[in-house]
Parts: structure tokens; C-alpha cells; sequence
């Protein structure tokens, strides 16, 4: 991956319930660098830092965009890191013009009910990223993703263990 590129500013969700467990949705379809494997489909939610946004902001807009979930509470956040995109060979691809991302995960306590967290339906001219979603032990995350982000979730279940329960 070219050097030259900058990283995408990016956020990672934690969002753990009462009993410990954090929230992994299944994702449905292949979108480029971030390449699903089958058997390796499920992550924590994430996305994007829009030009000029606090993280703290997109953390929530990202959760209620990727979940619907608004009912969670700060807890902790972790300090950027970075991991690179693998080569992908779509020159117009929407993040062909990354070399990976850089990214600050935050740790929030869900204090909603179950029925509040519903994946499937777009929102802000977002489209639906899972079909499904969990409750899953913070470390067994790593084991479900895609090989070249483990590092990442690896090193978050480290930062927000005394959340798990």
C-alpha cells in the first residue's frame, strides 16, 4: 500500500450491555478494502469521522446510523491507531484514496433495551452494512473478523477489559 496516502479518520464502538457483552453485527456484502471472508464476517461497528466532526460526535452518529441504537453512555476511549487497507484494485472505489485508517475506538455502556438496535434499516441516506447483530465476549471478537484488523481488536479487548464483566 502506497505510503503516500493518508489514513481515514475513523471510530470503532464497544457498545457492552449490562452483562458485559459487546454488540457485533454480521456483515452482509463485500465492499472493497474491507474484504469479507466467509466465516470472518462480523465486527464492531465503525465508520467514518466527517470533515470537521469531534470523534466523540461520530461515535454516536455512527452507532445510531450502523444500529439505531441511541441509548449508551460514554465510557472510555482508546488513543489512535492505524492499520492498513489490503490492495484492492478499484481505482474509484470510495476509499481507494486510503492506505488504511486510523482510528479511535470508544467504549460506551448500552442502556437501552434489545428491540432499540435494529441494523437493517438505512439511515441518513446510509445503507443497511448488517443483517443480524449480537451480544458477544469481548475476547472472542477478534477470532470473528477479518485477519488484518485482529491487531486492532486484539489491543481494544486489552484497553476495555474491565468492561466485559
Amino acid at each position: 500500500m502506497s505510503s503516500s496516502k493518508p489514513y481515514r479518520p475513523n471510530v470503532g464502538i464497544a457498545l457492552f450491555n449490562a452483562a458485559g457483552r459487546v454488540l457485533i453485527g454480521h456483515r452482509f456484502k463485500d465492499d472493497g478494502p474491507e474484504i469479507v471472508l466467509p466465516g470472518l464476517d462480523w465486527q464492531m461497528p465503525q465508520g467514518g469521522i466527517d470533515e470537521g466532526e469531534d470523534p466523540r460526535q461520530a461515535v454516536m452518529r455512527e452507532l445510531w446510523e450502523e444500529t439505531g441504537a441511541v441509548s449508551a453512555d460514554y465510557l472510555a476511549e482508546t488513543d489512535w491507531m492505524t492499520y492498513e487497507f489490503l490492495p484492492h484494485d478499484d481505482p474509484s472505489h470510495r476509499l481507494a484514496k486510503f492506505r488504511g485508517q486510523r482510528q479511535k475506538w470508544f467504549a460506551l455502556r448500552f442502556t437501552g433495551r434489545d428491540a432499540e438496535i435494529d441494523p437493517l434499516t438505512p439511515r441518513n441516506g446510509q445503507p443497511a452494512e448488517f443483517d443480524q447483530w449480537r451480544w458477544e465476549r469481548l475476547d472472542r471478537v477478534a477470532d470473528l473478523v477479518v485477519p488484518f484488523r485482529r491487531d486492532i481488536y486484539r489491543a481494544v479487548a486489552a484497553q476495555f477489559a474491565e468492561f466485559a464483566g
